[in-house]
């Protein structure tokens, strides 16, 4: 590729320094770094990437680090690819409104025909900005449902880690704030070329989350409301889960009937009673399955399920791994813990 990209990587005080500072030296290295360890001609990265705010001043950032800028905000219509980093969010309070000057500026780009992408909750200024108004979108699973609330037109699907949608696929939002490495790829693949993603790939040892973000969910994160009896039963079942039939009886300890139990449970949490007492049974077993050996049967007892295939079923559909799978994965990763660190 012969034009350069200009490439904005949107400096935030609200993100941390690794996924800012990752993208860009990742960026610059295209066409460079495998060259020069194979001896080959060194290319200069068709990637003109910047780190710019719209003043252009120097800023603290999230872990109060000072971060000087390159340079302030480009025009739009000059900008071809605009990168908003992770931040560090609270899901629960208003958006911060020094958001929004930035989210317009982001929305001129892609009206003039430039690419715009997010990595994890990068994705709520992507929904500030209306981009994502009728097209599927991801950002981390724990800022999943404030996405989907705050802006009611985006279809957030939270299982995924990266999702190219839109006209040209000009909006790409990516999961988990580790999922900058799968957008990264993607960038390069589709403005590069396949070769060189894959040449990157191996340069920095990065391996695309191929299964999607649910094997890292917590499942139980969810909104936080003011019913106190609800609250109360969340409390309740946290701690007898295995009931055998825990939606009569939170309905009994609220003196409610089951239907309008089932109405203000959904309105306060989201989620009907029945599929909340499944989510902390699922949440139950992958602590189960991260930590022991105890067989899968069993465990599916243990957290309330009288038939293993209906526990097998519910694991798969809320985690999107077997539940084998799952702690095949997890298990390894702590065992290449211990072994690294002894």
């Amino acid at each position: 590729m012969s034009k350069s990209l200009e490439t904005v990587v949107v400096g935030l005080p609200w993100a941390g320094t690794s996924t800012v500072f990752s993208i860009l030296d990742v960026l610059a290295s295209v066409g460079r770094d495998w060259a020069m360890l194979h001896g080959e001609q060194m290319l200069q990265s068709p990637f003109r990437a910047r780190l710019c705010t719209p003043d252009g001043v120097a800023y603290r950032d999230l872990n109060g680090r000072l971060i000087t800028p390159e340079a302030v905000l480009p025009e739009p219509s000059q900008t071809d690819l605009v990168i908003v980093p992770d931040m560090h969010l609270d899901p629960w309070k208003p958006l911060p409104s020094e958001m929004n000057p930035i989210a317009e500026w982001a929305a001129q780009v892609h009206d003039s025909g430039g690419m715009v992408t997010s990595v994890c909750s990068g994705a709520l200024l992507l929904g500030m900005s209306g981009v994502l108004n009728g097209v599927d979108a991801t950002t981390h699973w724990a800022y999943s449902e404030r996405l989907a609330e705050e802006f009611e037109g985006i279809r957030v699907r939270r299982e995924r880690v990266l999702i190219p949608a839109g006209d040209g696929h000009r909006i790409v939002t990516a999961g988990g704030a580790s999922a900058w490495a799968d957008l990264v790829l993607y960038l390069i693949a589709h403005l590069v070329g396949c070769e060189e993603a894959r040449r990157i790939a191996k340069l920095y040892l990065i391996e695309p989350h191929s299964q999607g973000q649910m094997g890292f969910a917590s499942l139980s994160a969810g909104r936080q409301h003011s019913d106190a009896v609800i609250g109360d039963l969340q409390s309740w079942i946290a701690v007898n889960y295995e009931h055998s039939n825990p939606v009569q009886e939170m309905a009994r300890m609220a003196g409610m009937t089951e239907r309008t139990l089932l109405r203000r449970f959904r309105a306060a949490t989201g989620q009907t009673p029945s599929d909340y007492v499944q989510t902390v049974r699922v949440e139950e077993a992958k602590q189960a399955l991260e930590t022991s050996d105890t067989p899968i049967d069993d465990i599916a007892g243990e957290v309330g399920y009288a038939e293993p295939s209906a526990f097998r079923t519910a694991f798969k559909k809320r985690v999107g791994l077997s539940a084998s799978e799952y702690r095949r994965k997890w298990q390894a990763k702590l065992s290449h813990a211990l072994g690294d660190a002894t």
